[in-house]
């Protein structure tokens, strides 16, 4: 049996329904999201993109939520590292994990090494702080000759997660905040590369009880939309 029949057979759906889960699958997930299983909806991605489902309101509201839950890797830290092509901070890139290098060589080498640690320390940071560096450059390298490639029309930005630009004179303070703000927007428009969007759109932990109780009215209406006329109690 194909996914889609297992899809339809879970929900009781003929094989000619409408909105189809393989040719409109957006629609068909508006409308039956909450529904289905983790495993039967693990199928909408390979049909659809995070940017696509983003236009759900159920999924946003997923991704929102766990968002504010401050999960690891959409902290500052783990955010830089991951997408350090979106930071505005003025500091070379590596800077940070050159840091935590000399840092780890200063806790890790003590006792009779321990007039050479401060030396050691410095070499091994700066060789961390080299090779983010160069990684950060072949990120932007590579999203420079990805955007010489777009169709002229695929190169505007979008409005969902538009950036909002910088005033000149940020404090530290304020561009960690800008920063964090934009991951977590560009995180609920499914703009995020190296993200599992998945583990979030299709558990349902994440949705409310608000969430569910609307749910359960809209389909009420649904069914009470469908009793003919002079049958209702």
């Amino acid at each position: 049996m194909s996914a889609v029949s297992r899809i339809l057979s879970y929900l009781g759906l003929p094989n000619d329904y409408t909105p189809s889960p393989d040719a409109q699958p957006i629609e068909f997930l508006s409308r039956h999201l909450r529904q289905l299983p983790p495993h039967l909806l693990s199928h909408f991605s390979s049909t659809t993109t995070p940017k696509q489902r983003s236009v759900i309101p159920a999924i946003r509201n997923r991704r929102l939520r766990y968002a504010d839950s401050n999960p690891p890797q959409l902290r500052l830290s783990a955010a830089k590292a991951t997408w350090p092509t979106l930071w505005p901070g003025r500091e070379p890139p590596g800077r940070e994990q050159g840091e935590d290098e000399r840092a780890w060589a200063e806790k890790f080498f003590m006792g009779s090494l321990k007039p050479h640690v401060g030396k050691l320390g410095m070499l091994l940071g700066g060789y961390e702080e080299e090779r983010e560096s160069e990684r950060v450059r072949s990120i932007r390298r590579a999203q420079a000759e990805a955007l010489e490639s777009l169709p002229e029309e695929d190169e505007s930005s979008d409005e969902d997660g538009e950036e909002q630009p910088l005033e000149e004179e940020e404090s530290p303070e304020d561009v960690q905040s800008w920063f964090i703000r934009r991951i977590r927007e560009q995180f609920i428009y499914g703009l995020l590369e190296s993200t599992d969007y998945d583990k979030v759109d299709w558990d349902d932990t994440w949705d409310t009880d608000n969430d569910r109780d609307a749910e359960e009215r809209w389909f009420d209406d649904e069914e009470e939309s469908d009793v003919p006329p002079g049958l209702s109690e």
